[in-house]
């Protein structure tokens, strides 16, 4: 996954300048921001991996952006290095004391630049390690929080076999016996029953960055369920027993999959719920609202644009391809929903969810 960096700089071509050679690089989404305010709004929403950030600035300047940001805690601990002017050593020293992790004098080059950020980055990853290895007498060691847990399950994601699947093909069957656990990278996976006399029912739609195909692997089991791409993906391989050996040495990552699992039996039961006393017309409008809250395309003032083919459609809801096609126009009738070449759009998502 990439890294994303913020650049908080008055500084037209400065600013620009920077974003441009970080995102050459391929490696970094980059955002920017003009002055100290709007970069402090923008690391509250964005939550960056790294700053950079100038001193000089009207509005607020650098020392009062780092200082807002440290008294934040979920921004506190973003790397932050300051892009300044001055050389004279009490400014370096006040910038080094109010808790910046480094700094670049103007005028700097790519290499200084480059190497400044990665210099960063490999400290807080050592330092996540560290955290995860010096066990502490009360255990506090398994108490991992969010950030060091993904640090190490993306440890697994980027030491995994990556493969690419065309639009409808497997991952896996029922039946099979799973030796991975599925990490989506790119695309839409759905998961999905198949019945003897050919019927479909879908039983979840799975989206970039989210694992999958683990509920078998805790369980012990077979497959009972089917997966295939909804689109073009790529999914990361990740071998059961490396899995199961993150599980076992770091108990916090396997009570984050229990609650995951948890989600998930919930999850299918008030499908099945739906299924057995909800009207057709209510579990339409539910697939739909399911695959908007899962995959949407775009958004624009509230709007929601989904691709999905009428037979998915009708094996999410749970119902015959003909009658999906009549609540469709139904729905558009009603101004639930508009048409766009083969996408749908949902103007708004409350007034679907209020179907009954």
């Amino acid at each position: 996954m990439s890294k994303t960096i913020l650049i908080i700089e008055d500084n037209f071509e400065i600013r620009e300048g920077t974003a441009e050679i970080l995102s050459l690089t391929g490696e970094y989404k980059v955002l920017t921001a003009v002055n100290g305010k709007e970069g402090v709004d923008m690391a509250f929403k964005h939550q960056p991996d790294l700053i950079l950030c100038d001193i000089m600035m009207p509005e607020l300047d650098g020392y009062g952006v780092l200082y807002m940001l440290s008294k934040n805690e979920s921004t506190a601990d973003i790397p932050f290095i300051f892009l300044t002017a001055k050389t004279e050593r009490t400014d370096i020293r006040k910038a080094m004391e109010m808790g910046a992790d480094d700094y670049l004098t103007k005028p700097f080059d790519d290499i200084e630049l480059l190497n400044a950020i990665e210099s960063r980055f490999r400290k807080r990853e050592k330092r996540i390690v560290n955290n995860l290895v010096n066990d502490s007498p009360k255990g506090t060691a398994l108490q991992l929080n969010e950030d060091e847990q993904n640090y190490l399950l993306q440890g697994l994601v980027k030491e995994a076999r990556v493969k690419a699947l065309k639009k409808k093909q497997h991952i896996y069957e029922a039946g099979d016996t799973p030796l991975f656990i599925f990490y989506l990278l790119k695309g839409k996976i759905r998961s999905f029953l198949l019945y003897q006399d050919g019927r479909e029912l879908s039983t979840g739609i799975h989206i970039d960055d989210s694992f999958f195909g683990y509920e078998a692997l805790l369980l012990n089991e077979q497959y009972s369920d089917n997966a295939e791409a909804l689109e073009d993906c790529e999914v990361a391989l990740i071998p059961k027993e490396l899995f199961f050996e993150l599980l076992y040495n770091k108990p916090a990552i396997a009570s984050k999959f229990i609650t995951l699992l948890s989600g998930n039996i919930r999850e299918k039961e008030e499908q099945m719920l739906g299924f057995a006393y909800d009207t057709v017309r209510k579990r339409v409008a539910n697939a739909l609202v399911n695959i908007a809250e899962k995959s949407a395309l775009s958004s624009k003032d509230g709007e929601i644009m989904i691709r999905i083919s009428r037979d998915d459609l009708a094996a999410l809801a749970g119902t015959a391809n003909e009658t999906i096609s009549r609540m469709l126009a139904d729905f558009k009738d009603e101004k639930l929903i508009t048409k766009t070449g083969n996408a749908i759009i949902i103007p708004a998502i409350a007034k679907l969810k209020a179907v009954r």
